[in-house]
This record gives C-alpha cells, sequence and structure tokens, in this order.
C-alpha cells in the first residue's frame, strides 16, 4: 500500500489542522493505521492508532483530549483532527500502515511522507 499525507501547515497555538492521509491499493481495510511525529532533533514518536475497523483508538497521553482520528475504509483514508495546537506539537507527521495495532514504529511496515505541522506561540 502507499500512502500520501496532507494537510500541514502554519497555525497559531490554540488553532486547528485536519491532517489527510489517502491509501492506494486494494488492501486497505486490512492495516491498522497510525500517526506519528517526528521533529528536529528528535526520534519518531507515536501520536495515534486505529485498528482495522476503526473500533480501537489509542491515543499517546499528550495528544488525548485535543486530537480525534478517523478513517473510512471506502474511500481509503485517514483523517487526524488536530485541535488546540500547542507549539510542542511542532514536528513532521507521518501515516502509517502495517498488519498490527500498535504503538511503537515497529508496527507498521508502510509510511507516508511527512506532512510538517507547524505551530507558533
Amino acid at each position: 500500500v502507499q500512502l500520501q499525507a496532507s494537510g500541514g501547515g502554519l497555525v497559531q497555538a490554540g488553532g486547528s489542522l485536519r491532517l489527510s492521509c489517502g491509501a492506494s491499493g486494494r488492501t486497505f481495510s486490512s492495516y491498522a493505521m497510525g500517526w506519528f511525529r517526528q521533529a528536529p532533533g528528535k526520534e519518531r514518536e507515536f501520536v495515534v492508532a486505529i485498528s482495522r475497523t476503526g473500533v480501537s483508538i489509542d491515543y499517546a497521553d499528550s495528544v488525548k483530549g485535543r486530537l480525534t482520528i478517523s478513517r473510512d475504509n471506502a474511500r481509503k483514508t485517514m483523517t487526524l483532527q488536530m485541535n488546540s495546537l500547542k507549539p510542542e506539537d511542532t514536528a513532521d507527521y507521518y501515516c502509517a500502515a502495517g498488519p498490527r495495532f500498535g504503538a511503537t514504529v515497529a508496527s507498521y511496515d508502510y509510511w507516508g511522507q511527512g506532512t510538517l505541522v507547524t505551530v507558533s506561540s
């Protein structure tokens, strides 16, 4: 599966952004999906994961209550609604697909290119 992330941009603290991840291929619904982020000079970190059916969702503590993930298997898309953004949310955001629902980089086999989110104070 090939993934394409989009929707990043520059926003003031407290603002909102909506990231999207589109997938090609016929097996999107077979994959758990996730979002990770990587700030300059830091390791890639887990943001949120969603199971194949969307029933199970796991958020990193740092984003709980502010970010909402969803997926549409028929349209092969995943969306991350980001509200109440903080300067520490600034990073490249990557969508990922894999056979296992999890919070680690190793759970995912396929990665999209990053989309940059910059939150100004």
